[in-house]
């Protein structure tokens, strides 16, 4: 497990080292997550020590989300001043989240039926 988390952690460095080299707009973590579902499309399996050790972070992703609620919580004026703002955000990102889980959806079943 030590040296999966250590794997995933390399593919952060390497997604930070890329958007501050380039100057991207992106969170390094998130260059870093695109990095590794490269990896491993190429790879074209998950090693089952990667398996094991998402299954354990996602145990505990529940945790991830204290850290966003006190930011919140911190900075609930500002919040307030702009909630419109963060109201239209949230409503059209779930939707599209939603259509977008929809449409790969569909296009997994048709793939699997084949």
């Amino acid at each position: 497990m030590i040296g999966s988390l250590a794997a995933l952690l390399l593919f952060q460095l390497a997604g930070e080292i890329i958007v501050r080299l380039t100057g991207a707009p992106l969170p390094g973590p998130v260059v870093g997550m695109v990095l590794l579902f490269i990896a491993l499309v190429v790879r074209r399996r998950t090693p089952p020590v990667f398996a094991d050790t998402s299954r354990g972070l996602l145990n505990y992703l529940a945790l991830l989300f204290v850290p966003a609620g006190v930011g919140i919580i911190s900075y609930l004026d500002r919040v307030a001043d702009e909630w419109l703002a963060i109201a239209i955000t949230l409503v059209a990102s779930t939707a599209l989240a939603v259509i977008v889980t929809a449409f790969t959806l569909r296009a997994l079943t048709r793939r699997g039926s084949r």
